[in-house]
């Protein structure tokens, strides 16, 4: 396969995967206790099967409070295969309120399938969905149901507050791996992730083989957004799950009992955050399967650094 034939649109992709992920190397050394990882956090994992397939996964976490009110903050990717999608539709129609991300234009609508995705995120998820022969989020899951609450910035908020503190995706993914090329320098240690990325591009099997690459470093998303995350927090999550919350706290007052937030996976340690400042406990955890990808795949060895 020639690059040609691999075409931009993927290489765009991986790129902006690669610059994403190389966050992780850099959480400030200031940032608090509550925020390592650990399996009690955690809200996506990939669980090799040591036969050269895995599984991605994302976990539904339940909260209650002395009220009786129930929370679930159901993490999701936003590629994946359409049973997955499904089965959020199913679990969603049980909740009173189902709590979703999305910025879009002040009083606009939730798109019809399809529509949705719109910008340059919008478009790099749709080709990440191309190039893994996946689903995407917003073509799948039922926007319209009647129980669906909008609890995201809107557009000109979001891009108001991003401007105010001179910030982008992009520029904070830049300078994550600057950072970890300069640390890579000072130690001599490597990492084989972009290796793996363009062998995977190469391959007869690309959509198996990239869901594989990329879901190692998809599990690390919560890290990876903490490493980006800042004392004052950032737009693109800290502000958005304050935006969530505060409608989550106008939903419970109006009497439901039984709500969903349906919101990215990196989004989740934060709010667990905030809602243990609320007053809820963790009760239970349910985990579902994004992404199969069989045995086979991939090499059950790897080449030395």
């Amino acid at each position: 396969m020639t690059m040609t034939r691999i075409g931009s649109a993927a290489l765009v992709v991986v790129a902006w995967v690669v610059a994403a992920t190389a966050a992780r190397a850099d959480a400030p050394a200031t940032k608090p206790a509550a925020a390592t990882r650990s399996a009690a956090s955690a809200y996506m994992r990939f669980v090799p099967d040591g036969k050269g397939g895995a599984h991605l996964d994302t976990a539904t976490t339940t909260y209650e409070n002395a009220a009786g009110a129930k929370v679930h903050l159901v993490g999701v990717v936003h590629v994946g295969e359409r049973a997955y999608y499904e089965q959020l539709n199913k679990l969603f129609k049980g909740y009173d309120a189902l709590l979703y991300e999305m910025i879009m234009p002040e009083g606009a609508g939730p798109p019809e399938p399809g529509e949705g995705g719109g910008g340059v995120i919008g478009g790099m998820q749709r080709g990440l969905k191309n190039l893994l022969e996946l689903e995407y989020q917003l073509d799948v899951i039922d926007y319209k149901a009647k129980n669906f609450v909008h609890a995201d910035l809107d557009a000109d908020t979001f891009q108001r507050l991003q401007k105010e503190r001179k910030e982008s995706m992009f520029g904070l993914a830049l300078r994550s791996t600057i950072r970890q090329m300069k640390q890579q320098a000072a130690t001599g240690e490597g990492d084989l992730t972009g290796f793996a990325m363009m062998h995977a591009l190469m391959s007869p099997d690309r959509a198996l083989e990239m869901k594989y690459v990329l879901g190692t470093q998809f599990d690390k998303m919560e890290d990876e957004f903490a490493g980006l995350d800042s004392a004052a927090g950032t737009v693109i999550v800290t502000e958005r799950n304050k935006k969530a919350l505060a409608v989550l706290a106008d939903t419970l007052a109006a009497g439901k009992k039984n709500v969903g937030v349906f919101y990215g996976a990196a989004h989740m340690r934060d709010m667990e955050e905030r809602l243990a400042a609320m007053g809820f406990k963790r009760t239970g955890v349910e985990w579902r399967v994004a992404w199969e990808i069989p045995p086979g795949t991939v090499p059950t060895t790897r080449p030395a650094r």
